[in-house]
C-alpha cells in the first residue's frame, strides 16, 4: 500500500512539474459534455527535416530534448535498405512517460513529413538505466524524427508530449532545411473525456506494460463512443482484455502469452476507436450537407413564394380585367335591348303617323289638313331613322362586348395552358375534358405503404406552391393500385396514399374545402396488370385540377376517375 501511495503521488507531482513547463500549451475551454473527447491543436514547431536522397550512404542526426525533457539525449542512423529506409535509434536519459500524467505509459518516434503527415514508426521502451534503442524502417525519404509520450503504442496521431527532435549533425548525408511542420497533436489531457476522472497507473513488477497499455486502449476507445459508432470492433476488444485481465491474475499463465494478448487488445481498441472517429465525422460531415440542402431548399422555398405572389397578383388583375369587361358587356346587352325597343315603339309610330296621313290625302277634305298631316308624317319620319341610328350603335357595342368576353375566355385559356406547364415541370401532367390530371407514380411512397418519402413531399411542396398561385381551384386525388394482394388490402392502401397526399397538400397551405381524396383500389386500372410495366403504371396517385380561373366548371367531384 505504501508502494502504492508513493507511485500515485509520484504520478501527480510530475503531472504538475509538466504543466508548469510546458509554456506552448494551447488552453481549450471545451463544455462538459463535449461529443469528441480527444481535443486535437495545431502545433507549429520549427524542425530540421532531411531528404535521405533514396540511394545514398548511411548517415546519422542526432536527438535534442525539448522543454519538457531538457535532459534527454540520443541519435539515429538512417541508412537505404532494398528501397526503404532502415532507422536504428538510440536515447538515453528518459524520465518514465507517466512524469506526464497517468495516461501516458509509452513513448513513440515518429517520422514528420515536411507537410505535416506522422507516421508511428514504432515503441520507445525505457529501461532501468533510462537508455531504449529502436530498429524501424519507413517508405518516406524526406522527414524529421520527434519522439512523444503516449497512452499505448497504436496511436495513430503523436500527443503534444514531444520530449526529443532531431538534430542535424555537421556530417550528416542528405539535403537538410529548417521546415516549418505543422502537424496536428493532442493536447495533454486530450486522451481523457472531460469529466472523467483517469486511474493513476500503477505498475506491478509482475505485469507487463503492453498490460497497461490495453488498458488504456479499451477506455480511450470507450470514450471515444465506439461503443455506439463500432460497436463490433469494440464488444471484441472489451472480450479480449477480459481475458487479458484473466490471464493477469492466474499463476500459470504464461507472460507471453499475457504479451501477446495485450497487444492483441490495444490494436483492436485502436481500430475500433478509428472507426468511431471516421464515422463520426462522416455523420457530422452528413448534417452539414443536410444543413446546407435544407438551407438552399428554404432559399428556393421564399424565391418560389415571391414568383407566386408575383403571379397571383397578376392573376387578380386578369380576373379584375374580366370582371370589368363582363359589366361592360351586360350594359352594352342593356343599351341595346333599350334601343331596339324605342326603335320599334317610334316606327310603330311611324305605321301610324303614315296611316294617318293617308287618310288624310284620301279625304283631301281640307288642304290645311293634308299640310299638316303631312309635317307629321315627315317628323315621324326623321324619328324612326334616329331610332335606328340609335339601334345600330347599340348593336355595335353587344359586338365589342362579346368580343372582349372572348378575350376574357382566351385568357382563361392561356392561364390552363401555363398551369399546365407549370405543374408537368414537377410531375407528368395532361389535360383532359375534365380538367388536369396529375399523375404521382408509387415509387414516391414506401414500398407497400401510404407515408410519402422525401422526394415526393418536395414535389408536392411545389404543386401546392403552384395551386395558391391560382384561386378558386379545387383539387380531387384518387389513389389506386394493381390487383396484387386481396381486393381490400388494395382499397385501404389506395385511400390511405390519396390521404397522405391530401393532408400534406392542406399543411402546404391548400385550402381544406378545396381538396378531396377518394381510393379506388384496383378497379380502374389504364394498363394490363400481365406485367411488370402495366402493373407500375397502375400503381398511382392522381390529382384532377379544375376551376373557373383555368375555364371548367370548378364543382367539386368525387365521381370515378378515368
Amino acid at each position: 500500500m505504501k508502494t502504492r501511495m508513493l507511485l500515485i503521488v509520484a504520478t501527480m507531482l510530475g503531472a504538475s512539474a509538466f504543466a508548469q513547463s510546458s509554456p506552448q500549451l494551447i488552453p481549450l475551454t471545451e463544455p462538459a459534455d463535449s461529443p469528441n473527447p480527444y481535443r486535437a491543436i495545431v502545433i507549429s514547431r520549427t524542425v530540421q527535416a532531411v531528404n535521405y536522397e533514396h540511394h545514398g550512404q548511411a548517415t546519422k542526426v542526432d536527438f535534442a530534448g525539448t522543454a519538457l525533457m531538457t535532459s534527454a539525449d540520443g541519435w539515429a542512423r538512417v541508412e537505404n535498405k532494398r528501397g526503404n529506409l532502415a532507422i536504428t535509434a538510440e536515447f538515453g536519459n528518459l524520465d518514465k512517460p507517466t512524469t506526464f500524467g497517468g495516461e501516458y505509459l509509452t513513448y513513440i518516434l515518429w517520422a514528420i513529413s515536411p507537410e505535416g503527415r506522422p507516421v508511428n514508426l514504432g515503441e520507445v521502451l525505457v529501461g532501468d538505466n533510462r537508455r531504449s534503442k529502436l530498429h524501424a524502417t519507413t517508405e518516406l525519404q524526406s522527414f524529421a524524427l520527434i519522439v512523444t509520450a503516449e497512452p499505448y503504442y497504436a496511436v495513430r496521431q503523436p500527443s503534444n508530449v514531444v520530449v526529443l527532435e532531431n538534430v542535424v549533425r555537421a556530417d550528416t548525408r542528405g539535403t537538410s532545411e529548417a521546415v516549418n511542420a505543422k502537424y496536428e497533436l493532442l493536447e495533454r489531457g486530450g486522451y481523457i473525456p472531460t469529466g472523467y476522472k483517469f486511474d493513476p497507473v500503477v505498475l506491478k513488477a509482475k505485469l507487463p506494460l503492453e498490460f497497461f497499455e490495453a488498458r488504456n486502449a479499451v477506455r480511450i476507445a470507450q470514450s471515444e463512443d465506439a461503443e455506439e459508432y463500432a460497436g463490433d470492433s469494440y464488444r471484441h476488444a472489451v472480450e479480449l482484455m477480459n481475458t487479458a485481465d484473466s490471464e493477469a491474475t492466474m499463476r500459470h499463465s504464461s507472460q507471453q502469452e499475457l504479451i501477446a494478448t495485450s497487444r492483441q487488445v490495444v490494436q483492436t481498441a485502436e481500430d475500433a476507436r478509428a472507426v468511431a472517429v471516421k464515422r463520426i465525422d462522416e455523420a457530422r460531415l452528413a448534417s452539414e450537407r443536410q444543413a446546407s440542402t435544407d438551407a438552399q431548399v428554404a432559399s428556393q422555398a421564399q424565391a418560389d413564394a415571391a414568383n407566386r405572389q408575383t403571379e397571383r397578383a397578376q392573376l387578380d388583375a386578369a380576373r379584375a380585367r374580366a370582371d370589368k369587361v363582363q359589366a361592360q358587356t351586360d350594359t352594352a346587352k342593356a343599351q341595346s335591348d333599350n334601343a331596339r325597343a324605342q326603335a320599334d315603339n317610334v316606327n310603330a309610330q311611324a305605321v301610324a303617323a303614315k296611316a294617318q296621313a293617308d287618310a288624310a290625302d284620301s279625304q283631301a277634305a281640307s288642304s290645311a289638313a293634308v299640310a299638316v298631316a303631312t309635317a307629321d308624317a315627315d317628323q315621324q319620319h326623321v324619328a324612326a331613322q334616329q331610332a335606328e341610328a340609335d339601334a345600330e350603335q347599340a348593336h355595335l357595342a353587344a359586338q365589342q362586348a362579346q368580343q372582349e368576353v372572348q378575350q376574357a375566355n382566351s385568357d382563361k385559356a392561356a392561364m390552363r395552358a401555363q398551369l399546365t406547364a407549370q405543374l408537368n415541370a414537377v410531375l407528368q401532367t395532361r389535360d383532359s375534358a375534365r380538367g388536369l390530371i396529375v399523375s404521382m407514380s408509387d415509387v414516391l411512397f414506401t414500398t407497400g405503404k401510404y407515408s410519402l418519402n422525401p422526394s415526393a413531399r418536395e414535389k408536392l411542396a411545389k404543386v401546392s406552391g403552384i395551386l395558391l398561385s391560382y384561386p378558386g381551384l379545387v383539387i380531387a386525388v384518387g389513389g389506386y393500385t394493381d390487383n396484387v394482394g386481396t381486393d381490400a388490402m388494395n382499397q385501404r392502401l389506395s385511400e390511405n396514399r390519396a390521404g397522405a397526399v391530401r393532408d400534406y397538400l392542406v399543411q402546404q397551405g391548400v385550402t381544406n374545402t378545396a381538396v378531396t381524396a377518394m381510393g379506388y383500389g384496383n378497379s380502374l386500372p389504364v394498363a394490363s396488370n400481365d406485367d411488370a410495366g402495366g402493373r407500375q403504371q397502375n400503381r398511382r396517385v392522381e390529382l384532377l385540377v379544375s376551376g373557373d380561373a383555368i375555364g371548367s366548371p370548378g364543382a367539386i367531384t368525387t365521381s370515378r376517375l378515368n
